[in-house]
């Protein structure tokens, strides 16, 4: 028997126990089943579940159980991503509290203690998605730096260095100081901020100066020319001339350029090849010097001169102070500004001259763009075509390498004159090797590790073996569906397509499902700055799991942004306690059902037969949404029916042969009452599998609910006119309780229902009359066509069937009449004002379209008022 209360902190674990002691999800690529499969976007090691996550993996888990119930091998293939900047920063941040830094340690030890931070720590992102109820194939996790994927990760280097698709250059990067790396384009999110504009004086040999105007005066270090527009009248003349660098008297050419805007500042361009993409095309194109004045670190290197070691904020502050002592700095203006900062630790980042390794991508962007063109890959909202297409279509070379100690080290080795040999792991470098010198030389590594997103995107075939040819890539891939947030379209999704194409010979997944952003009720970001944090793991302890993933699911619309409250959660768990109760009065109703009883040949009543056309309904419904990724649009089915069809009437309607003499028809009653519950938690299941799983276990079917059949249409069932006649049924009751609570009858006295018209008001005294008097409390139903109701009668209309109410001695008729008669004038009153603004043009020609249509909403509902207030009066 189902406890009284249901409690998710004691159900959950000990349910999650019971999946992973029967190996559950432990898919078999030989089983002939029709293939569904999805790979798991690898959740950081360092990452601690918020909603956002929670929305991704809960989605894909419904698909999976969704699938597997409904007779797929469903597979989901779980693993981690090393995060290598995340990762490293975690780990010096520790070192750093015992004083220590992984230049101290060295490379081999600070790694060491990486991979011991991983094995204490790095589980625990998915011990959370086993919590949250994720049926991945967990015998096949994996980790982007575990054997087989490092292997997958150097062949597809080598492989692609073959082609002349990677290579190493000196190019113009964005670098994190702080980070002390390189960063890919995406990498960067550029920010509004409020910063200064500074307008310095530049003498010219011979007398006179110009005035350029720069966000950045600690750049002018790297300066090695001036720029100024060719066609802007006012400069032409100087072009030729030279001008030297204030405070450290460097002389600058100063020369043409078209690039230079004559608007912006003084129109006067100063030129820091080594620090500035613009400046350094047109720098190459002047032959000026390319002079870096970085550290890794964010400090003046010796090209800074007397600014050397100085952080790069503290030398512009020290260079704006020594040009104002000399008369240099003209003025200083507010300026705001969009400012690249890290997207990982949100430093600042200086385009910097580095020596890098690229990817060449233009061409493997157009069979990526082709194949999405075709549809092989299809975009769900499709509006993120379009962003596909347009970033595609402007791709540059992707930067590689980064200058960190956590991650694939780049399979690159170094001659002791420089030459480069590129192999899988060092013994083949020195094959390599010696067939170029002839003998075995010493080489040297490379330092710097692969960006984490290139084995990320080799990740849906890697996963499953590749490059060997394995049952699960043969079987698998390509994957069903990827289900993913928008913010790493471009990190990860595009790039995953170009590799999959590339190395596979196909898209890595026929569908792409973005998901919306996560908000707080308000449409706010969600931060614990703010406040509005919903922490997924407190949640787990006042809601449970369960409420969880239902709120994920119903708000996820294919909007670009859902809002999550507590308050839909509370809902979410009133509906979890709906169903466990529902489920508790069936099992204890049922009790003594005959083992053997069947509904085969048995009578059903119109409620048994419009119950069945419902779930058959449901079932359609349910199953289509999911299809289409409708996941708003299945739980809300099945929020209406749970609580509004199934609880709130038909075990309203039971309880009447439940509890009636008639024992054929109590037991008729109790299999349409227990077919109800199966289909409903079977149903449920991959929304809510934990309160589900335990119903299951108390109904006697054997097994486990998570490897049961999904219901499947029933066409037979469908009976529009049980749905029509029962329809009337709950039209009618509804009106009468909204006439008694209208007129005041008292909620335990018993009325007189009177139908008078209307086509089926006999059907429903014939044959409804129990339930009418049931659930409106009514003593008696009856139909008296074209009676005419007595002075004290209260009268209203369900659909087509009118009906009156005698209350006379019920309630104070003439007193009801004055309060009627003051809300009529009330209402009168409000819609006539409505009303007038309705007709004045001016309010529909300036005012939103949301705004008149929530008007003229309300005038229809005051209309409806006003007509239901006129049938209670006399007059």
């Amino acid at each position: 028997m189902l406890p009284p209360r249901y409690d998710p902190t004691e159900v959950e674990p000990r349910i999650l126990a019971s999946w992973e002691k029967a190996n559950l999800w432990r898919c078999d690529p030989r089983s002939g089943k029709p293939p569904f499969s999805i790979v798991i976007p690898p959740p950081n090691i360092t990452g601690r579940l918020h909603l956002g996550h929670n929305l991704v993996y809960t989605l894909q888990d419904l698909l999976i159980r969704y699938k597997r119930m409904a007779g797929f091998e469903a597979c989901w293939f779980p693993g981690t991503d090393h995060a290598g900047i995340a990762t490293q920063n975690v780990v010096e941040r520790a070192l750093a509290k015992d004083g220590l830094t992984r230049q101290a340690l060295g490379r081999e030890e600070f790694v060491r203690r990486v991979w011991e931070w991983k094995n204490r720590y790095g589980n625990e992102i998915v011990d959370q998605l086993k919590v949250l109820g994720c049926s991945c194939d967990w015998s096949r996790q994996r980790f982007t730096l575990d054997a087989g994927l490092s292997r997958a990760v150097a062949l597809a280097f080598v492989r692609l260095h073959e082609e002349g698709l990677i290579y190493r250059g000196d190019y113009m990067v964005h670098w994190c100081p702080r980070c002390g790396t390189a960063l890919s384009d995406i990498e960067v999110e550029h920010e509004e901020v409020d910063g200064h504009l500074y307008f310095i004086r530049y003498p010219l040999e011979g007398g006179g100066s110009v005035t350029v105007a720069t966000t950045r005066p600690e750049t002018m270090l790297g300066d090695t020319g001036v720029a100024v527009n060719p066609r802007d009248e006012r400069y032409r003349s100087l072009i030729g001339k030279t001008a030297l660098l204030p405070l450290l008297g460097r002389k600058l050419p100063l020369v043409g350029a078209d690039e230079v805007d004559p608007t912006f500042g003084t129109g006067v361009l100063k030129i820091t090849p080594g620090h500035d993409p613009v400046d350094r095309e047109i720098g190459k194109r002047h032959g000026l010097p390319t002079i870096d004045i970085l550290n890794p670190d964010g400090t003046i290197n010796d090209h800074g001169g007397p600014f050397a070691g100085l952080d790069r904020f503290a030398a512009r502050e020290e260079i704006v102070t020594r040009l104002k002592a000399e008369g240099l700095l003209e003025k200083v203006i507010p300026y705001r500004h969009a400012v690249g900062h890290c997207q990982r630790c949100r430093s600042q980042v200086e385009p910097r001259i580095s020596t890098q390794w690229f990817v060449r991508m233009k061409p493997l962007a157009e069979p990526a763009l082709e194949a999405a063109r075709a549809g092989r890959v299809q975009f769900i909202p499709d509006r993120w075509a379009k962003v596909y297409f347009d970033w595609l279509e402007g791709i540059r070379d992707w930067c590689i390498s980064r200058q960190l100690w956590w991650g694939h080290r780049i399979p690159a080795w170094y001659g002791p004159d420089g030459e480069t040999f590129i192999a899988l792991d060092e013994a083949g470098a020195r094959r390599l090797a010696a067939q170029h010198y002839g003998r075995d030389v010493p080489l040297r590594q490379d330092e710097d590790v692969l960006d984490t997103w290139f084995s990320s995107s080799l990740w849906p075939f890697s996963v499953m073996g590749w490059p060997e040819k394995t049952v699960e890539l043969e079987v698998f891939y390509p994957t069903s569906v990827l289900v993913t947030a928008f913010d790493i379209l471009f990190f990860w999704v595009a790039r995953m397509v170009m590799m999959g194409l590339h190395f596979m010979d196909e898209v890595p997944f026929r569908e792409v499902l973005i998901t919306p952003f996560v908000v707080d009720e308000h449409g706010q970001k969600m931060s614990r700055s703010r406040g509005n944090m919903i922490d997924a793991l407190e949640v787990k302890e006042s809601h449970g799991m369960d409420a969880l993933r239902f709120t994920m699911a119903q708000s996820s619309t294919k909007g670009r942004e859902i809002r999550v409250s507590l308050r839909q959660l509370d809902e979410a768990r009133n509906f979890e306690n709906k169903l466990w109760n529902m489920a508790r009065f069936i099992l204890m109703n049922t009790e003594d059902l005959p083992p053997a009883a069947t509904l085969e040949g048995r009578s059903l009543a119109p409620e048994d037969r419009w119950i069945r056309s419902r779930l058959s309904w449901l079932v359609d419904k349910v199953r289509t949404e999911l299809d289409r990724y409708n996941f708003h649009l299945a739980s809300d089915a099945l929020y209406h029916f749970v609580w509004h069809e199934l609880c709130d009437w038909y075990l309203e309607l039971a309880k009447l042969r439940l509890g009636g003499e008639d024992g054929e028809e109590r037991v008729t009653s109790q299999l349409v009452l227990r077919e109800a519950l199966d289909i409903v938690v079977r149903l449920l299941h991959p929304f809510m599998p934990f309160i589900t799983e335990e119903i299951w276990g108390h109904m006697g079917q054997g097994g486990a609910l998570a490897r049961a059949e999904y219901p499947v249409l029933r066409p037979e069932w469908r009976d529009e006119e049980a749905e029509k006649r029962l329809n009337r049924v709950m039209d009618l009751i509804r009106e009468v309780r909204a006439v008694r609570a209208e007129v005041g009858v008292p909620a335990g006295t018993e009325v007189e229902v009177v139908l008078v018209s209307g086509g089926g008001a006999r059907d429903l005294a014939d044959t409804f009359a129990p339930a009418i008097q049931r659930l409106a409390r009514a003593r008696e139903v009856r139909y008296a066509p074209g009676a005419r109701p007595p002075a004290a009668a209260a009268r209203g209309v369900a659909g087509e069937i009118a009906f009156f109410l005698p209350v006379g001695g019920l309630v104070d008729w003439e007193a009801v009449q004055d309060r009627i008669r003051r809300d009529r004038e009330k209402t009168e009153a409000e819609l006539g004002k409505l009303e007038g603004r309705l007709a004045n043009p001016q309010f529909r020609e300036r005012a939103a379209a949301e705004i008149v249509a929530k008007a003229e909403a309300e005038a229809e509902a005051l209309r409806t008022r006003r007509s239901r207030l006129e049938r209670y009066l006399t007059e």
